[in-house]
């Protein structure tokens, strides 16, 4: 079980979502089948994270089989304390948007549960993959059931929204895959990325894949100024939809960046990492000031996390411009996991309004502290944390790379540090204008306190938030050795090494 634990983690949630479109007249069985897959997922992924070995260097739990021999083409799996993390929060999120959707969902129960768990299936293996061609499946494989869950259950301009999304990630990633087959052909016929490590590249052939890559990952970021697929989607997309889109489609775009655009092209990302710093601070104020004028939730929500990913682009390339110091990289990952947890829960919390009054819209709230008084303290918990409160998962990854954003440039440690400010302004304004004050309507009055299965989800994502606000370690202390060895393969190939 152990050599196989990974393609484990890929393809049991796969075949359970296969397993339960036959169930399509029995919702109960539907549910009942979705969330044991799920569980199936997210166990194999707590195996990997607590047996994973961070004090080890290269890839651990590896698979390598012969796929498509006459192009050298492999299922080629493995993880590092790169990717390891992002393994379990994925399969995480997965179980909470099943139980999210237990009652709420009744169109197409089973085909709902199953492009979620379909979904997540594939993008394990975005993660665990080591051969660029299984990579490149995987990533365009996923856009297939987010396209589903948009243009079937979402909102009035689902159908719009589903083609921009899709769109505009197909477009990217198109000019990846000629990047692919390039390196392919420098490598000496290869399609294992980490060969293309040690690929000796010219800096014009560098800049122009640097180029390819950053259509195919600033997109699913998304970063300034390719994002406006973002806002478009969230609205539309059902609340799971809305979950897994910015706690885990939107980390494939940073991971990306880590895994492919620094180790094999470090001398393009030195040059052009001035320019990546100035388009993520500008997604990290201008899009916060975006924010605060939404006056829908999802869409002030969507553009705060552009905010709050634009963290991650700035500490992926500070990393190039501050002595090749860990403090960048390592709080973009920690960023990216505490996101995954904040924007599950911001987007859960809108979705348990919307069910009871079937509105997104700010103006339409007032007073809801008054009928919900539980589901006040756990919207006020994730408020506070998507404003960066000390104490919750929201601060310790943008602390780390404000920290390293001073040791680089103060002027730009002051620009992101202004994201808190902005932060707190958003999220605060938000949570006043919709929980507090008097009863609005009678819309409000009628409102009921969460249920037993929204309470677990919440309290789920409360435990998530506060734990690694508190304990960071448990994440930073399994990534320190693969940070550590992509610092060593960048400094050893702009060396020539």
């Amino acid at each position: 079980m152990i050599n196989n634990i990974l393609s484990l983690t890929i393809w049991l949630p796969i075949l359970f979502g296969i397993l339960v479109l036959f169930f399509e007249n029995n919702e109960c069985l539907a549910r009942i089948t979705a969330i044991s897959g799920a569980l199936l997922g997210l166990a194999c992924s707590v195996f990997i994270f607590f047996s994973f070995n961070s004090s080890l260097s290269g890839l651990q739990f590896e698979e390598n089989y012969s796929w498509i021999t006459s192009f050298n083409i492999n299922y080629h799996l493995g993880v590092d304390g790169i990717s390891m993390p992002f393994l379990i929060l994925n399969n995480f999120i997965t179980v909470l948007v099943i139980l999210a959707g237990w009652k709420v969902i009744n169109y197409k129960v089973a085909l709902y549960n199953s492009m979620f768990l379909i979904m997540t299936g594939l993008m394990s293996g975005v993660f665990a993959s080591v051969d660029a061609i299984l990579f490149y499946v995987f990533f365009e494989a996923m856009l297939i059931p987010m396209y589903l869950i948009i243009g079937v259950w979402g909102s009035t301009n689902k159908v719009y929204a589903a083609i921009k999304f899709f769109l505009y990630t197909l477009l990217g990633s198109l000019l990846m895959l000629i990047a692919l087959i390039y390196l392919y052909n420098a490598s000496s016929y290869s399609f294992n990325i980490f060969d293309y490590y040690h690929t000796q590249l010219t800096m014009y052939a560098q800049i122009l894949l640097f180029i390819a890559f950053f259509f195919a990952f600033a997109v699913k970021v998304p970063m300034w100024p390719v994002h406006t697929w973002l806002p478009d989607a969230h609205p539309e997309a059902p609340t799971g939809g809305s979950i897994v889109l910015a706690a885990i489609t939107l980390k494939i775009g940073g991971y990306g960046f880590l895994r492919f655009v620094l180790p094999i092209v470090p001398d393009a990302s030195k040059f052009l990492a001035h320019y990546m710093i100035i388009l993520s601070l500008i997604a990290i104020v201008y899009i916060g000031f975006v924010a605060i004028v939404q006056k829908d939730m999802k869409k002030l929500v969507a553009y705060s996390s552009i905010s709050h990913m634009g963290f991650v682009t700035l500490g992926t390339f500070l990393f190039l411009n501050n002595s090749l110091s860990a403090w960048g990289l390592q709080g973009a990952i920690v960023q990216m996991i505490s996101h995954g947890f904040i924007s599950a829960a911001m987007f859960m919390c809108i979705g348990v309004m919307y069910d009871r009054i079937h509105s997104r819209n700010i103006a339409d709230y007032g007073g809801v502290v008054n009928k919900m008084p539980i589901f006040a303290a756990f919207f006020m918990l994730f408020s506070m944390a998507n404003a960066g409160l000390p104490g919750t998962s929201g601060f310790v990854g943008e602390f780390m790379i404000i920290m390293a954003t001073v040791k680089t440039n103060l002027i730009y440690a002051i620009v992101a540090a202004t994201a808190m400010i902005l932060g707190a302004a958003f999220s605060l304004w938000m949570y006043k204008r919709v929980i507090f004050g008097e009863i609005k309507n009678n819309h409000i009055a009628q409102m009921k306190d969460v249920n037993y299965l929204e309470f677990l989800v919440l309290s789920l994502l409360a435990i998530s938030v506060i734990g690694m606000g508190l304990y960071p370690q448990i994440f930073v202390a399994k990534m320190q050795t693969g940070v550590h060895d992509l610092i060593m393969q960048v400094v050893n190939k702009k060396l020539g090494v």
